[in-house]
């Protein structure tokens, strides 16, 4: 009796632990303080690793919410992954809904490159343009910032820039040219002229039965040739019943009209050629500037009136860290975007050249390198790069390695990362990425759904790791 007594006893005991342990731990701000940091960072699920790193940026946004009217520019920097701004732009939507909108950032003329980018804005020109790539070597062509060049040896050009999304209506547009050369004007408006002029009065013939050229020719005082100009003939043969346009020797006024473009008055700083306009634009006009004898556009950013967040994306379909690191220029223009924080996305490319982890962590540190020549002394996140499959449809175990890798240094080389690769389910998530419709047909890149979903998740961890940071204050 004594022992089953003892044996309830214990049950009891131990449902009591059960139900404590099941009950969720409430920590106040005051609590919250005492915690060590570290146990603050080490939470489980979707969150961004060594998030410390980020302490200056995060620190500019506390400075933004109690209202110093920072600008907070962030500019994510990737492969195919990046340039078609569906990641992107569902990461800007949400961090600009919270913080607020400073501006659309960088943009390019990906439709004069003839290739695919934001929907955003659109581009036209009335003249087709040379573009070129960093994934490509061109002799005497540095790529500069976008990545991707457009060059013309000569003018008569007009290229319009469409803001689709009322959003990015914009104060302030930068010109970024390789060594902030002085090649284009901007323009909003243009006037038409009116040159008077004169011009030989026109009259027409009709030819009748066994008239010759000459004989109408010297009907008119004309000579044979003005004849033959005037009706494009090749020969002296004419026919009975057609009609001639006959150039007199008389003369009549004739109005010329000509439209042309009003530059406007730009202003210059370190690193480009720039217009401020009082009021909201979303339509202007790039166009020659008169000294120039060539023209080379590497990119364009647009800016706002507005305390908040820029965030630029730069993508190249192809690209890698090594065709980043084979041009200064784009080191040196990427301070013209003045970021406060970096955001890498590159290793896809890298995996289907079968490079080693070694040999990327090699590209990656070389492009933090140059960053730090230039001065550009930022915080820096890596994503590592999403599941994807290797040539033949298997698994991409490249990919694998180089997130392991990516994670194992970040601590010791002072950088976050956001771990895509995981948070997408690893090796052996591309099957389920394809039947939840994330991922395209070539099990490489993503829908339109699962870049939003990379967005949004990724969103969803800078936050948190930012109230993090603002508990720990």
């Amino acid at each position: 009796m004594n022992k089953l007594i003892i044996f309830f006893f214990g049950l009891l005991c131990s449902a009591n632990i059960e139900a404590q342990k099941s009950v969720p731990l409430l920590i106040s701000k005051k609590m919250s303080a005492k915690i060590d940091s570290a146990m603050i960072e080490t939470y489980a699920g979707n969150h961004i690793y060594n998030a410390k790193v980020l302490e200056s940026v995060f620190n500019k946004l506390k400075e933004n919410e109690i209202g110093s009217n920072q600008k907070i520019n962030i500019v994510h920097i990737g492969d195919s992954h990046i340039q078609g701004d569906l990641m992107t732009n569902k990461i800007r939507k949400i961090l600009q809904q919270q913080f607020g909108n400073a501006g659309r950032g960088l943009v390019f003329p990906y439709q004069l490159a003839k290739t695919n980018g934001s929907y955003n804005e659109r581009f036209y020109s009335n003249k087709t343009w040379e573009s070129y790539r960093n994934i490509y070597p061109v002799k005497n062509r540095p790529v500069g910032l976008s990545g991707i060049g457009l060059w013309r040896d000569n003018a008569g050009f007009a290229v319009q820039l469409n803001i689709k999304d009322p959003a990015y209506k914009f104060n302030t547009i930068h010109i970024i040219t390789p060594q902030n050369q002085n090649m284009f004007d901007l323009a909003i408006s243009s006037q038409n002229n009116i040159i008077q002029s004169t011009e030989r009065k026109v009259i027409t013939h009709k030819i009748k039965k066994g008239q010759a050229i000459s004989v109408i020719a010297d009907k008119y005082n004309i000579s044979v040739a003005d004849i033959k100009r005037a009706n494009n003939l090749k020969s002296n043969n004419i026919r009975a019943g057609r009609t001639l346009k006959i150039p007199t020797n008389e003369t009549r006024q004739k109005e010329i009209k000509n439209s042309e473009f009003v530059p406007l008055n730009l202003e210059t700083d370190a690193f480009s050629h720039y217009y401020k306009s009082e009021k909201a634009l979303d339509k202007i006009y790039l166009i020659p500037n008169k000294s120039a004898s060539e023209y080379e556009l590497n990119g364009l950013v647009l800016q706002k009136d507005a305390p908040g967040i820029t965030y630029s994306g730069i993508g190249v379909n192809g690209a890698k860290f090594s065709d980043y690191n084979k041009y200064p220029l784009f080191f040196e223009q990427l301070k013209s975007l003045h970021p406060d924080l970096l955001i890498f996305s590159l290793g896809t490319n890298e995996s289907y050249d079968n490079m080693e982890a070694s040999a990327y962590m090699r590209e990656l540190r070389e492009f933090i390198s140059n960053l730090k020549e230039q001065k550009i002394d930022v915080p820096i996140i890596i994503m590592t790069p999403p599941p994807s499959l290797h040539r033949g449809r298997k698994p991409n175990v490249y990919v694998k390695d180089y997130a392991e890798r990516i994670n194992s240094a970040a601590e010791k080389e002072d950088y976050a990362v956001w771990d895509l690769y995981d948070e997408f389910g690893g090796i052996t998530g591309v099957r389920r990425l394809r039947a939840e419709g994330l991922i395209g047909p070539d099990f490489v890149h993503y829908s339109k759904k699962g870049y939003e979903k990379q967005g949004k998740l990724f969103t969803e961890a800078f936050l948190k790791a930012y109230d993090n940071f603002k508990l720990k204050k």
